[in-house]
């Protein structure tokens, strides 16, 4: 059975590559992008089990990512990762189907456990 494709898309170079090492690590496949229009076009590419995105980035948000993964019906799960607070930003997120929402920094088990509900390896 092929390996579990996770796309991050983030503009932070630092934290892709860090949840990558760590995903890797786990036996996930890691494909990368660092702003909205080239992630989505990656995920029309790669078609992946599961979408990590930042909320705030170049040339297309988050929101319009997240809107247009969830618009194909059969797209992948998404986790959406922000540094901000703002409750309101949580509500228009669930609104357009995200499946988690996590707030930056975020613990790692936290992301985890996250990824191991939404997109678990088949010997979990």
């Amino acid at each position: 059975m092929a390996a579990k494709t996770i796309l991050i898309i983030d503009d932070d170079r630092d934290l892709v590559q860090g949840l990558r090492a760590v995903l890797e690590s786990r036996g996930y496949r890691i494909v990368t992008a660092h702003d909205g229009v080239a992630g989505l076009s990656v995920a029309d590419k790669e078609r992946p089990d599961l979408v990590l995105v930042d909320m705030m980035m170049p040339r297309k948000s988050g929101f319009l990512v997240l809107e247009a993964l969830k618009a194909k019906g059969d797209g992948p799960k998404v986790i959406m990762m922000t540094a901000n607070e703002g409750s309101r930003h949580r509500a228009y997120a669930e609104i357009l189907g995200v499946d988690d929402y996590l707030r930056k920094p975020f613990a790692m088990d936290k992301l985890l456990a996250s990824i191991d509900q939404l997109c678990p390896l088949a010997d979990q």
